[in-house]
């Protein structure tokens, strides 16, 4: 089972801590040695603290073997974006320009409420300088890299957490998404990624990208984008934006949902860009599926003279602004 765990999806774990057959414990030992394994090729994390990751592991173990699980997310691993205030842990986004030494004893609404859940919290991703940017490289960790072939970029700005997600160094992970920093990183590492409806999911504190800047999951299937999606929901004070809970179970709606009847529009080219061949049959492939499930397919054409204009994008842009890197040290 051992080699299995790392690409369990979050509600496997949760039927197997339930059963006896797994505990969070052995699952966050598991998570932590693959990224001491794999972290300094990729480079997806800010910092990690295995004693915190253990200690939340531990309680959860517990609470389990007592037959009283916290939550939603008992025991199940998550890492978190460093632009999300998180309790004992330093909020540096990217930025060299912020002192880690100061106190640190708050929690942003979505690591509070993912801490309420039962999540275990075993380290922070890496985001570019401010969350600025659709790739993932910043003068505090130098850049970041896609598992599926190095030399690429995982996107951004949450390529960090989505880096972690597809190399198997945790199950969920938490994104911010202003202009496809969730989207971005879950196209270019082939996982989910969900940007929700804003205010739906709590933000503090507010982001400079405005009432475009989101909090979403980063996971391997939708089921566990959908149980993220439950347990980070939700109204908080600090948000003025933030919306009154809908009531909708989105771990049971998911299952009900039905593309038959939508309309789906389908760009082959956005009207000025040829994509690669392997691009292009793969997202025909993609609308055939749809088609097969009932969707109706429009062919769509962009107009060449409005092209997009952040179609072009320089080479320091494809590959990053930075060439170093470092290892992330441990949080103690």
């Amino acid at each position: 089972m051992t080699d299995d765990i790392a690409f369990m999806p979050a509600t496997r774990l949760l039927a197997l801590y339930r059963s006896g057959q797994l505990s969070p414990v052995e699952v966050i030992e598991h998570i932590l040695l693959r990224l001491e394994t794999y972290e300094s090729g990729i480079n997806a994390f800010v910092l990690y603290d295995p004693e915190t990751a253990l200690a939340m592991a531990r309680a959860s173990e517990a609470r389990w073997q007592k037959g009283e699980p916290q939550g939603l997310l008992d025991g199940v691993p998550v890492a978190l974006k460093d632009t999300l205030l998180t309790r004992g842990w330093p909020r540096l986004l990217g930025s060299r320009t912020i002192d880690p030494n100061q106190a640190w004893d708050e929690d942003a609404p979505v690591p509070g409420r993912l801490r309420a859940n039962g999540a275990v919290f075993f380290g922070k991703t890496t985001t570019p300088e401010f969350g600025w940017k659709g790739v993932t490289d910043s003068p505090l960790s130098g850049v970041t890299r896609n598992p599926w072939n190095v030399e690429r970029t995982p996107g951004g700005s949450s390529g960090g957490s989505a880096a972690a997600v597809l190399a198997g160094i945790g199950p969920l992970a938490v994104g911010t998404d202003a202009g496809g920093s969730i989207r971005i990183p879950a196209a270019f590492c082939g996982i989910v990624g969900h940007k929700p409806t804003f205010g739906r999911v709590a933000a503090y504190p507010p982001s400079a990208f405005g009432d475009v800047a989101h909090v979403g999951p980063l996971t391997r299937t939708v089921d566990d984008a959908a149980l993220m999606l439950d347990a980070m929901k939700g109204p908080d004070s600090r948000d003025w934006h933030s919306l009154l809970d809908d009531g909708i179970v989105y771990r049971e709606r998911v299952r009900k949902g039905a593309v038959k009847g939508k309309r789906i529009a389908l760009s082959r080219t956005l009207g000025y860009a040829e994509p690669a061949p392997a691009v292009r049959a793969a997202v025909e492939q993609t609308a055939q599926v749809f088609a097969e499930l009932g969707a109706v397919s429009k062919r769509r054409t962009r107009s060449r003279n409005r092209r997009c204009r952040f179609s072009r994008r320089s080479p320091s842009a494809a590959s990053g602004h930075c060439c170093g890197r470092r290892s992330p040290k441990p949080w103690r």
